[in-house]
């Protein structure tokens, strides 16, 4: 019988960084935008200093990355960084995975299919911008075009101003 230890379930190589970047709560109800330092990456998340604490599953967007992009993350967990209360330490894991962090030579195990974010400027592995796909498989991708209304979400409605055919 194999023993798991907690470094033999990890999914990828965790890299010490500090990269800030701006963090964004996408809830309504748990506003938060703070400057953040990212202290520990890997491909599938990461790990922020921050000076305020934020809920686990928060869904929140961490923007300004290498390169630009933006991609976003839920809240794993969220310590109390020394006894001063001071900083805390966000544990985030990335709804995509990959090299958003602008990693040089990432460690092998980071090699992951190129993401796709539905936030808008998410980037890619190389931190360039890369196509949106709709959540549904029911939609093809649309390049992304923050200003245009014609792309994903948007083009999902109609322009016109007639009624449903099915109300009446």
């Amino acid at each position: 019988m194999e023993v798991q230890t907690p470094k033999a379930l990890r999914r990828s190589t965790r890299i010490r960084v500090e990269i800030p970047v701006a963090v964004t709560s996408l809830d309504r109800v748990r506003p938060f935008v703070e400057r953040c330092v990212a202290i520990l990456v890997s491909a599938q998340g990461c790990g922020l200093r921050s000076p305020r604490a934020l809920p686990a599953e928060t869904p929140i967007m961490i923007g300004d990355l290498p390169g630009g992009g933006s991609v976003t993350a839920r809240v794993a967990s969220c310590l109390p960084l020394g006894s001063d209360g001071k900083y805390f330490l966000i544990g985030a894991a990335l709804y995509t995975h990959g090299n958003f962090w602008g990693i040089a030579d990432p460690p092998e195990d980071w090699n992951v299919a190129a993401p796709r974010d539905p936030a808008l400027g998410s980037a890619s592995p190389a931190g360039t911008a890369s196509s949106l796909n709709p959540p549904s498989g029911n939609s093809p991708a649309v390049s992304a075009s923050p200003a245009g209304k014609k792309a994903w979400p948007y083009n999902l409605f109609t322009t016109s101003t007639d009624a449903h055919s099915s109300r009446k």
